[in-house]
């Protein structure tokens, strides 16, 4: 089921550094509304408010349900301002959202089943993830917050592209054609010990080719005795 993020905003009169930083101080965030035919507008926050919402993956990949000033509108996180130094937001971007317009959005990747998976269970293999998240379009009403990779079918050295995920009807992923370049790699399952056995074998190589030298060293060591 869909999260539901229901955010309250208020229209700001003032602009600038000096009135986000006074902003900030009263506990809010500012930020700005744009798109859908209309006018740029400032706007702010609670901060406490804003916070619990970001603190959940959905938030940045689904529709919100925003009440600015009491009116009703649906909008979607298009790009906001991290503190450089605690886990805070120090601006937020919305974009009005409009039905009839598509969506272009990054949505996360949610990798299940990997312990199920023959190349792991009975190989021993090992799962790289090659990407966490891709961009996306479609209507608003087709927006998913993931999408799902699932591991299970995949075997040792398996690996799965963009061609092989299983996207939601309406989504499509922007500038994708199989079996091209855009056809990116999405997920690897490959043997988790192939690099380390030659490592390993070297190390043992290098040992042995040590102990004649050490050997050597020590006859080298060794004092001679006077014969009479």
């Amino acid at each position: 089921m869909a999260h539901q993020f229901n955010i309250a905003a208020e229209t700001r009169r003032d602009a600038g550094k000096g009135a986000s930083r006074r902003l900030r101080r009263e506990g809010k965030i500012p930020g700005i509304m744009y798109g859908g035919g209309e006018a740029p507008v400032g706007i702010a926050f609670d901060a406490n408010a804003l916070h619990r919402g970001m603190a959940e993956e959905a938030f940045l990949s689904s529709i919100l349900n925003v009440t600015l000033d009491g009116k009703s509108l649906q909008a979607i996180v298009r790009d906001y301002q991290p503190h450089p130094a605690r886990r805070a937001v120090l601006h937020l971007d919305l974009q009005r959202v409009v039905a009839t317009e598509e969506l272009r959005m990054t949505v996360p990747l949610h990798f299940i089943n990997e312990a199920l998976s023959k190349g792991v269970k009975l190989g021993g293999g090992s799962v790289s993830h090659l990407m966490t998240e891709i961009e996306i379009s479609c209507l608003p009403k087709d927006l998913p917050e993931y999408i799902e990779v699932d591991i299970e079918p995949m075997e040792l050295n398996d690996m799965l592209h963009l061609r092989d995920l299983n996207l939601p009807e309406g989504v499509v992923i922007p500038g994708f054609v199989a079996h091209t370049d855009s056809d990116l790699p999405v997920v690897h399952l490959h043997v988790l010990h192939a690099v380390e056995e030659p490592v390993a074998e070297a190390a043992a190589a290098s040992e042995t080719a040590a102990a004649p030298a050490a050997g050597a060293e020590k006859a080298a060591e060794k004092p001679k005795t006077d014969k009479k």
